[in-house]
Protein backbone atom coordinates (compact mmCIF):
# COMPACT_ATOMS: atom_id res chain seq x y z
CA UNK A 1 0.00 0.00 0.00
CA UNK A 2 1.22 3.48 -0.94
CA UNK A 3 0.26 6.68 0.59
CA UNK A 4 -0.06 10.22 -0.59
CA UNK A 5 -0.56 13.78 1.93
CA UNK A 6 -3.99 14.98 0.72
CA UNK A 7 -2.62 18.47 0.05
CA UNK A 8 -0.48 17.00 -2.88
CA UNK A 9 -3.82 15.37 -4.59
CA UNK A 10 -3.85 18.21 -7.20
CA UNK A 11 -0.33 16.63 -8.23
CA UNK A 12 -2.06 13.06 -8.96
CA UNK A 13 -4.33 14.53 -10.87
CA UNK A 14 -2.32 16.66 -13.04
CA UNK A 15 0.23 13.34 -13.51
CA UNK A 16 -2.07 11.04 -14.70
CA UNK A 17 -4.26 13.87 -16.93
CA UNK A 18 -1.24 13.92 -18.36
CA UNK A 19 -1.05 11.38 -21.15
CA UNK A 20 -4.98 10.01 -20.48
CA UNK A 21 -8.30 11.74 -19.65
CA UNK A 22 -8.70 12.36 -16.44
CA UNK A 23 -12.62 11.82 -14.96
CA UNK A 24 -13.98 12.60 -11.61
CA UNK A 25 -17.02 13.70 -9.66
CA UNK A 26 -18.26 17.24 -10.17
CA UNK A 27 -20.65 19.03 -9.11
CA UNK A 28 -22.55 20.82 -11.53
CA UNK A 29 -26.37 22.62 -11.16
CA UNK A 30 -26.76 21.16 -8.14
CA UNK A 31 -25.64 17.33 -8.93
CA UNK A 32 -22.09 15.69 -9.09
CA UNK A 33 -21.54 13.71 -12.13
CA UNK A 34 -18.27 12.72 -13.76
CA UNK A 35 -16.55 15.10 -15.55
CA UNK A 36 -13.23 15.65 -17.17
CA UNK A 37 -10.64 16.84 -14.88
CA UNK A 38 -9.50 20.46 -15.39
CA UNK A 39 -7.13 22.67 -12.62
CA UNK A 40 -9.37 24.76 -11.22
CA UNK A 41 -12.01 22.07 -10.39
CA UNK A 42 -12.63 20.82 -7.19
CA UNK A 43 -13.56 16.69 -7.61
CA UNK A 44 -16.45 15.73 -4.97
CA UNK A 45 -14.26 12.50 -3.71
CA UNK A 46 -17.17 12.60 -0.59
CA UNK A 47 -19.86 12.29 -2.54
CA UNK A 48 -21.27 8.82 -2.39
CA UNK A 49 -23.17 8.06 -5.42
CA UNK A 50 -22.77 9.97 -8.62
CA UNK A 51 -25.86 10.69 -10.49
CA UNK A 52 -25.05 8.53 -13.20
CA UNK A 53 -23.46 5.46 -13.21
CA UNK A 54 -19.61 5.13 -14.15
CA UNK A 55 -21.18 2.81 -16.80
CA UNK A 56 -21.18 5.71 -19.20
CA UNK A 57 -17.64 5.66 -20.31
CA UNK A 58 -17.66 2.38 -21.58
CA UNK A 59 -21.44 1.68 -22.61
CA UNK A 60 -22.59 5.53 -23.53
CA UNK A 61 -25.90 6.74 -23.93
CA UNK A 62 -25.31 7.49 -27.87
CA UNK A 63 -22.99 5.53 -29.66
CA UNK A 64 -21.89 6.53 -33.87
CA UNK A 65 -21.74 2.57 -35.59
CA UNK A 66 -21.49 3.74 -39.10
CA UNK A 67 -22.09 6.44 -41.86
CA UNK A 68 -24.09 5.96 -44.85
CA UNK A 69 -23.62 8.43 -48.28
CA UNK A 70 -24.90 7.98 -51.58
CA UNK A 71 -23.56 10.24 -54.35
CA UNK A 72 -25.56 9.45 -57.55
CA UNK A 73 -25.41 5.55 -57.89
CA UNK A 74 -22.75 5.25 -55.32
CA UNK A 75 -23.01 4.33 -51.93
CA UNK A 76 -20.27 4.96 -49.19
CA UNK A 77 -20.67 3.21 -46.17
CA UNK A 78 -17.65 4.69 -43.04
CA UNK A 79 -17.62 2.85 -39.95
CA UNK A 80 -17.26 5.96 -37.79
CA UNK A 81 -17.12 4.68 -34.31
CA UNK A 82 -14.85 6.86 -32.08
CA UNK A 83 -11.44 5.53 -32.14
CA UNK A 84 -11.45 6.12 -28.59
CA UNK A 85 -7.95 6.74 -26.15
CA UNK A 86 -7.07 5.57 -22.92
CA UNK A 87 -8.67 7.52 -20.10
CA UNK A 88 -9.28 7.02 -15.87
CA UNK A 89 -12.01 7.01 -14.11
CA UNK A 90 -11.63 8.11 -10.58
CA UNK A 91 -13.92 7.96 -7.83
CA UNK A 92 -16.64 4.86 -8.70
CA UNK A 93 -17.71 3.01 -5.97
CA UNK A 94 -17.47 -0.65 -5.56
CA UNK A 95 -21.14 -1.47 -7.04
CA UNK A 96 -20.11 0.45 -10.15
CA UNK A 97 -17.02 -1.67 -10.36
CA UNK A 98 -18.88 -4.44 -9.67
CA UNK A 99 -21.64 -3.63 -12.46
CA UNK A 100 -18.79 -3.40 -14.92
CA UNK A 101 -18.39 -7.12 -14.17
CA UNK A 102 -21.96 -7.80 -14.98
CA UNK A 103 -21.60 -6.15 -17.96
CA UNK A 104 -18.31 -7.46 -19.02
CA UNK A 105 -20.45 -11.24 -19.27
CA UNK A 106 -23.08 -9.42 -21.52
CA UNK A 107 -21.05 -7.72 -24.13
CA UNK A 108 -17.79 -9.40 -23.56
CA UNK A 109 -18.92 -12.84 -24.13
CA UNK A 110 -19.76 -14.61 -27.72
CA UNK A 111 -20.42 -12.50 -29.96
CA UNK A 112 -17.63 -9.59 -28.24
CA UNK A 113 -19.53 -6.07 -28.60
CA UNK A 114 -16.15 -4.53 -30.00
CA UNK A 115 -17.23 -1.16 -29.12
CA UNK A 116 -17.83 -2.00 -25.54
CA UNK A 117 -14.65 -3.92 -25.40
CA UNK A 118 -12.34 -1.61 -26.88
CA UNK A 119 -13.34 0.88 -24.09
CA UNK A 120 -12.78 -1.80 -21.52
CA UNK A 121 -9.26 -1.90 -22.76
CA UNK A 122 -8.68 1.63 -23.24
CA UNK A 123 -10.36 2.74 -19.51
CA UNK A 124 -8.77 2.36 -16.40
CA UNK A 125 -10.66 2.50 -12.74
CA UNK A 126 -9.31 3.78 -9.84
CA UNK A 127 -12.23 2.59 -6.86
CA UNK A 128 -12.78 5.10 -3.65
CA UNK A 129 -14.03 3.00 -0.57
CA UNK A 130 -17.45 4.16 0.42
CA UNK A 131 -16.48 6.43 4.15
CA UNK A 132 -20.57 7.08 5.01
CA UNK A 133 -22.58 4.69 2.96
CA UNK A 134 -25.96 5.95 2.45
CA UNK A 135 -29.48 4.64 3.53
CA UNK A 136 -30.63 4.00 0.21
CA UNK A 137 -27.16 1.48 -0.01
CA UNK A 138 -27.96 -2.13 -0.42
CA UNK A 139 -24.93 -3.56 -1.93
CA UNK A 140 -24.55 -5.90 1.26
CA UNK A 141 -27.54 -8.22 -0.48
CA UNK A 142 -25.04 -8.79 -3.29
CA UNK A 143 -21.54 -9.49 -0.94
CA UNK A 144 -20.24 -6.28 -2.16
CA UNK A 145 -17.63 -4.83 0.13
CA UNK A 146 -17.58 -0.95 -0.21
CA UNK A 147 -14.95 -0.90 2.35
CA UNK A 148 -12.98 -2.84 0.00
CA UNK A 149 -13.70 -1.97 -3.60
CA UNK A 150 -12.59 -4.23 -6.39
CA UNK A 151 -10.98 -1.95 -9.40
CA UNK A 152 -7.41 -1.45 -11.27
CA UNK A 153 -6.53 0.98 -8.27
CA UNK A 154 -8.30 1.29 -4.53
CA UNK A 155 -8.26 4.55 -2.52
CA UNK A 156 -9.14 4.77 1.03
CA UNK A 157 -9.27 8.46 1.75
CA UNK A 158 -8.88 10.01 4.84
CA UNK A 159 -8.44 13.78 6.46
CA UNK A 160 -4.53 13.56 5.91
CA UNK A 161 -3.92 11.09 3.44
CA UNK A 162 -4.97 9.21 0.62
CA UNK A 163 -4.19 5.56 0.68
CA UNK A 164 -3.45 3.56 -2.47
CA UNK A 165 -3.22 -0.03 -3.31
CA UNK A 166 -3.41 -1.15 -7.20
CA UNK A 167 -4.40 -4.64 -8.34
CA UNK A 168 -4.43 -5.28 -12.19
CA UNK A 169 -1.45 -4.96 -14.51
CA UNK A 170 -3.19 -1.59 -15.72
CA UNK A 171 -2.94 -0.34 -12.23
CA UNK A 172 0.34 -1.70 -11.55
CA UNK A 173 1.42 0.21 -14.79
CA UNK A 174 -0.27 3.46 -13.63
CA UNK A 175 1.31 3.58 -10.52
CA UNK A 176 4.98 2.91 -12.08
CA UNK A 177 4.18 5.36 -13.97
CA UNK A 178 3.23 8.19 -11.83
CA UNK A 179 6.93 7.69 -10.24
CA UNK A 180 7.97 8.57 -7.02
CA UNK A 181 4.75 10.83 -6.36
CA UNK A 182 3.77 8.19 -3.36
CA UNK A 183 5.69 7.54 -0.26
CA UNK A 184 5.13 4.09 1.09
CA UNK A 185 2.76 3.17 4.05
CA UNK A 186 3.42 2.08 7.35
CA UNK A 187 2.03 0.06 10.43
CA UNK A 188 -0.02 3.47 11.49
CA UNK A 189 -1.42 3.81 7.51
CA UNK A 190 -2.41 0.49 7.60
CA UNK A 191 -4.39 0.43 10.98
CA UNK A 192 -6.03 3.72 9.84
CA UNK A 193 -7.17 1.88 6.63
CA UNK A 194 -8.61 -0.91 8.54
CA UNK A 195 -10.00 1.78 11.27
CA UNK A 196 -11.74 3.07 8.45
CA UNK A 197 -13.00 -0.34 7.02
CA UNK A 198 -14.33 -1.01 10.55
CA UNK A 199 -16.50 1.65 10.75
CA UNK A 200 -17.57 1.19 7.22
CA UNK A 201 -18.76 -2.06 8.24
CA UNK A 202 -20.41 -0.46 11.22
CA UNK A 203 -22.37 2.07 9.08
CA UNK A 204 -23.55 -1.18 6.70
CA UNK A 205 -25.07 -2.80 10.30
CA UNK A 206 -27.02 0.38 10.65
CA UNK A 207 -28.61 0.89 7.34
CA UNK A 208 -32.62 0.42 6.94
CA UNK A 209 -32.02 -1.90 4.24
CA UNK A 210 -29.14 -4.15 5.70
CA UNK A 211 -31.08 -7.38 6.12
CA UNK A 212 -32.36 -7.23 2.65
CA UNK A 213 -32.48 -10.62 1.54
CA UNK A 214 -32.13 -12.66 -2.23
CA UNK A 215 -32.85 -15.88 -0.62
CA UNK A 216 -34.75 -17.93 -3.44
CA UNK A 217 -33.69 -15.94 -6.56
CA UNK A 218 -31.87 -18.07 -8.03
CA UNK A 219 -33.89 -18.41 -11.40
CA UNK A 220 -35.30 -21.67 -9.57
CA UNK A 221 -38.97 -21.90 -9.20
CA UNK A 222 -39.36 -19.47 -11.80
CA UNK A 223 -43.01 -19.38 -12.90
CA UNK A 224 -44.72 -19.30 -9.47
CA UNK A 225 -42.13 -15.86 -9.15
CA UNK A 226 -43.24 -14.90 -12.21
CA UNK A 227 -46.90 -15.69 -11.22
CA UNK A 228 -47.03 -14.52 -8.07
CA UNK A 229 -50.06 -12.11 -7.44
CA UNK A 230 -48.02 -9.56 -5.99
CA UNK A 231 -47.37 -8.08 -9.59
CA UNK A 232 -50.73 -7.02 -9.95
CA UNK A 233 -50.68 -4.09 -7.18
CA UNK A 234 -46.52 -3.60 -7.52
CA UNK A 235 -47.26 -2.30 -11.22
CA UNK A 236 -49.97 0.11 -10.45
CA UNK A 237 -48.14 3.15 -9.48
CA UNK A 238 -45.46 2.78 -12.10
CA UNK A 239 -45.36 5.66 -14.61
CA UNK A 240 -43.34 4.04 -17.26
CA UNK A 241 -41.15 7.08 -16.92
CA UNK A 242 -37.72 4.47 -17.78
CA UNK A 243 -36.05 6.81 -14.99
CA UNK A 244 -35.02 3.68 -12.92
CA UNK A 245 -33.38 2.24 -16.18
CA UNK A 246 -31.41 5.15 -16.95
CA UNK A 247 -29.32 5.60 -13.34
CA UNK A 248 -28.99 1.78 -13.24
CA UNK A 249 -25.38 1.15 -13.44
CA UNK A 250 -26.35 -2.99 -14.89
CA UNK A 251 -29.29 -1.70 -17.52
CA UNK A 252 -27.73 -2.62 -20.68
CA UNK A 253 -30.55 -3.03 -23.27
CA UNK A 254 -30.38 -0.36 -26.53
CA UNK A 255 -31.69 0.28 -29.60
CA UNK A 256 -30.55 0.69 -33.17
CA UNK A 257 -31.37 4.10 -35.16
CA UNK A 258 -30.93 6.09 -38.08
CA UNK A 259 -30.77 9.89 -38.30
CA UNK A 260 -31.04 11.71 -41.38
CA UNK A 261 -28.21 13.83 -41.82
CA UNK A 262 -29.02 15.99 -44.66
CA UNK A 263 -26.57 13.87 -46.93
CA UNK A 264 -26.82 10.71 -45.76
CA UNK A 265 -27.52 8.49 -42.98
CA UNK A 266 -25.92 8.14 -39.52
CA UNK A 267 -26.50 5.14 -37.74
CA UNK A 268 -26.39 4.84 -33.75
CA UNK A 269 -27.36 2.76 -31.44
CA UNK A 270 -28.59 4.30 -28.17
CA UNK A 271 -30.18 2.71 -24.51
CA UNK A 272 -33.35 1.84 -24.49
CA UNK A 273 -35.76 1.00 -21.61
CA UNK A 274 -37.71 -2.46 -20.93
CA UNK A 275 -40.63 0.07 -19.47
CA UNK A 276 -41.56 1.71 -22.46
CA UNK A 277 -44.01 0.53 -24.71
CA UNK A 278 -42.57 0.42 -28.47
CA UNK A 279 -39.74 -1.27 -26.38
CA UNK A 280 -38.99 -4.14 -28.98
CA UNK A 281 -41.44 -3.24 -30.87
CA UNK A 282 -41.70 -5.68 -33.98
CA UNK A 283 -43.91 -4.97 -37.33
CA UNK A 284 -46.91 -7.22 -35.07
CA UNK A 285 -46.82 -5.07 -31.83
CA UNK A 286 -44.81 -5.05 -28.84
CA UNK A 287 -44.52 -8.44 -27.13
CA UNK A 288 -45.25 -7.40 -23.97
CA UNK A 289 -48.63 -5.38 -24.34
CA UNK A 290 -49.22 -4.08 -20.92
CA UNK A 291 -47.15 -2.04 -18.04
CA UNK A 292 -47.95 -4.93 -15.82
CA UNK A 293 -46.03 -7.48 -18.06
CA UNK A 294 -43.19 -4.74 -18.50
CA UNK A 295 -42.62 -3.42 -14.95
CA UNK A 296 -42.30 -7.10 -14.27
CA UNK A 297 -40.12 -8.04 -17.13
CA UNK A 298 -37.87 -5.57 -15.47
CA UNK A 299 -37.69 -7.15 -12.18
CA UNK A 300 -37.70 -10.43 -13.09
CA UNK A 301 -34.58 -9.87 -15.19
CA UNK A 302 -32.39 -8.79 -12.85
CA UNK A 303 -33.34 -11.33 -10.00
CA UNK A 304 -34.28 -14.66 -12.20
CA UNK A 305 -33.37 -14.63 -15.52
CA UNK A 306 -29.92 -12.96 -15.29
CA UNK A 307 -29.07 -15.38 -12.83
CA UNK A 308 -30.53 -18.62 -14.09
CA UNK A 309 -27.66 -17.10 -17.14
CA UNK A 310 -24.98 -16.25 -15.12
CA UNK A 311 -23.94 -18.82 -12.46
CA UNK A 312 -26.20 -16.99 -9.75
CA UNK A 313 -24.85 -13.37 -10.45
CA UNK A 314 -27.70 -10.93 -10.29
CA UNK A 315 -27.99 -8.06 -12.53
CA UNK A 316 -28.35 -5.37 -9.85
CA UNK A 317 -25.74 -4.30 -6.98
CA UNK A 318 -27.55 -2.49 -4.71
CA UNK A 319 -26.07 1.05 -5.94
CA UNK A 320 -29.82 2.84 -4.48
CA UNK A 321 -29.81 5.01 -7.75
CA UNK A 322 -33.33 3.72 -8.26
CA UNK A 323 -34.27 4.43 -4.80
CA UNK A 324 -33.46 8.09 -4.86
CA UNK A 325 -34.66 8.41 -8.85
CA UNK A 326 -37.70 7.14 -9.15
CA UNK A 327 -40.92 9.35 -8.33
CA UNK A 328 -43.11 7.09 -7.26
CA UNK A 329 -40.86 5.12 -4.83
CA UNK A 330 -41.45 2.04 -6.69
CA UNK A 331 -37.46 0.53 -6.42
CA UNK A 332 -36.15 -3.11 -6.84
CA UNK A 333 -35.91 -3.50 -3.10
CA UNK A 334 -39.28 -2.76 -2.68
CA UNK A 335 -40.12 -5.28 -4.77
CA UNK A 336 -37.83 -7.87 -3.27
CA UNK A 337 -39.28 -7.38 -0.07
CA UNK A 338 -43.28 -7.68 -1.25
CA UNK A 339 -42.93 -10.53 -3.01
CA UNK A 340 -41.34 -12.62 -0.37
CA UNK A 341 -39.97 -15.16 -2.30
CA UNK A 342 -39.56 -17.90 -0.19
CA UNK A 343 -43.44 -18.81 0.32
CA UNK A 344 -43.58 -18.86 -3.61
CA UNK A 345 -40.50 -21.35 -4.29
CA UNK A 346 -41.53 -25.16 -3.63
Amino acid sequence: MLKLPIPRLGELFSRIDGERALYLPLEANGQVSFGRWRPEAAPRLDYLCSARPAKDFFFPQTENLALFERKGKELRIEENRDPGAPFVVFGARACDVASMEILDKVFLSDPVDSFYQAKRQNGLVITVACARPEETCFCKAYEIDPASPAGDVSVWITEEALYWASHTEKGHALTLDLGNLFEDAGAPDEEAVQKQQAAIAAVMERLPLRNLSLEGYTGEGLMDIFDADQWNTLYEACLGCGSCTFVCPTCHCYDIQDFDTGSGVQRFRCWDSCMYSDFTLMSHGNPRYTQLERFRQRFMHKLVYFPANYEGRHACVGCGRCIVKCPINMHIAKVIKSLGVESHVR
